[in-house]
């Protein structure tokens, strides 16, 4: 199974998991997981299908859904996983399996639909004598204007880095949905055929994150790198998996939703997908295998790094079983909440050209003397053709 995480606390449960199943069926000689660098995940797994190496089991981003879902290199999940005992196939939300479908069937279990959350280090918010998030949601202050000055403040006060947005670093630009989300900016129409990044919407949104780095020097700048976990920010914005970081902390911390922006509260979701590919000799023990890996027990265990798309585990209560490091109020207000309400990450079919494609036209953006509003122009300029439109 190809994987992106090499964080040792994920891989030892799979490795638990693996074991266990292998205990009842000896046939099957041996598991393994195989991590693959993140950035350049969908196209090192591409490239191995293509190569005839593809792997039993992957995973799939959101991002690359729309085109594995549709490409028939995966199997349908749907029989194995209904005749697995104990399954309760019905448990998983309709909104959680929607981008995995097509024409009425699953191609990818959807084992991890996690909200984007801010992780706050109140120890540097304190030394530059700013308030909490905490504090400002009660006073109902948590704003994108507000937790700006709040980072921009820690940066002048003690020299460490304000807002990180994990895994941006100046080329991972859908992760910046956690912001323009604030704006109710979107890349793409909802039909995918129509650019968005030249909306009124988007440019206020993109002016806010260019004044916030260039001016305010509330975001790191490019080419800066500055790591929340080891205590370098303030804040970032990811999700719950990363919070087994946090398990020799040094400072104090907390976990808190998205700020609002102008069209008020909003959340944004990353998924991950498991699929098996259908070439595969090992097709029929990899679906098999790939039941027992997401039956409801297993699951439960998943859930202290991966949301689960089961309705049934979908508690505050539920997950803060598994997840000892988060508060219930924190597993309700980011998690919970989150699912309920939030949008997935920007996806569409031909995912792969379309980003770097995006990436490449944005990459004007990222100097101070900017005009963003030419920048997105162009932008849709390059990408519209792509788009249908």
């Amino acid at each position: 199974m190809t994987i992106w995480t090499s964080n040792e606390a994920h891989l030892k449960l799979f490795d638990e998991i693996a074991a266990e199943y292998r205990k009842t069926h000896p046939d099957v000689g041996e598991i393994t997981f195989d991590p693959l660098p993140f950035e350049s995940y969908t196209t090192t797994l591409t490239t191995q299908i293509a190569g005839g190496n593809a792997p039993d089991l992957a995973w799939i981003l959101e991002s690359s859904a729309p085109d594995f879902v549709s490409s028939g290199a995966l199997a349908p999940l749907d029989d194995t996983l209904r005749k697995a005992p104990g399954y309760e196939f019905d448990d998983l939300t309709p909104s959680a399996v929607k981008l995995w479908q097509a024409e009425g069937k699953l191609y990818a279990y959807p084992f991890s639909t996690s909200p984007f959350g801010v992780f706050v280090n109140t120890d540097l918010l304190k030394e530059a004598g700013r308030k909490t998030p905490a504090e400002m949601i009660d006073e109902g202050a948590w704003t994108w204007e507000n937790a700006a000055a709040e980072n921009a403040a820690v940066v002048a006060g003690t020299g460490k880095a304000g807002m990180v947005v994990r895994d941006f670093d100046y080329k991972g630009w859908d992760n910046l949905a956690t912001v323009w989300g604030g704006w109710g900016a979107q890349p793409w129409s909802e039909d995918g055929r129509t650019c968005g990044f030249d909306s009124p919407e988007m440019v206020e949104a993109m002016t806010f994150l260019h004044k916030s780095i260039f001016t305010d020097k509330a975001f790191p700048g490019p080419g800066t790198t500055a790591d929340f976990f080891a205590g370098d920010a303030a804040m970032t914005i990811t999700q719950i998996s990363r919070a087994s970081l946090l398990q020799d902390a040094t400072f104090g911390w907390d976990l808190v939703p998205l700020p609002a922006g102008p069209k008020g509260e909003y959340s944004v979701i990353g998924q991950a997908g498991l699929g098996v590919f259908k070439n595969s000799p090992n097709a029929a023990a990899a679906a098999d295998f790939l039941a027992f890996f997401t039956n409801p027990a297993n699951s439960a265990k998943l859930a202290a790094y991966f949301p689960p798309p089961r309705a049934s585990q979908l508690t505050a209560e539920t997950l803060a079983k598994s997840n000892p490091l988060l508060k219930p109020g924190q597993l309700q207000k980011v998690v919970i909440s989150g699912i309920e309400k939030g949008v997935v990450k920007p996806n569409h079919t031909g995912q792969a050209e379309l980003s770097q494609t995006v990436r490449a036209a944005l990459d004007p953006l990222w100097q101070p003397g900017a005009d963003v509003k030419a920048v997105l122009g162009g932008v849709c300029a390059k990408i519209a053709p792509m788009l249908g439109t």
